[in-house]
């Protein structure tokens, strides 16, 4: 089971597939330094002023993304991804 939770703070870049319109569907995001490569969209839907992607990542994980495309920015949103593991977050040691 993946737990899910909603972005506070993070800095997000989104690079997308530009086809007959701009900004058809994103391809990799960048979450703080970190290039997420989208390997699938698995769903995409529309709100009254968004477009939302559900993606899974080459990293294995699910993020929804959301786009705004008429707004002043064309802002990208990070709407929830993977809760981080804090079982992993210790020192790493090396050989």
């Amino acid at each position: 089971m993946v737990t899910m939770m909603t972005v506070v703070s993070a800095t997000l870049r989104v690079h997308c597939y530009a086809g007959h319109k701009a900004d058809e569907r994103p391809v990799r995001f960048e979450l703080g330094d970190r290039v997420h490569f989208i390997e699938e969209i698995i769903d995409r839907w529309y709100g009254p002023s968004d477009s939302f992607f559900k993606v899974r990542a080459d990293d294995g994980n699910l993020y929804i993304l959301s786009h705004t495309a008429f707004s002043r920015n064309d802002d990208w949103r990070l709407e929830s991804f993977p809760k981080e593991d804090t079982r992993s977050l210790g020192s790493c040691s090396g050989s």
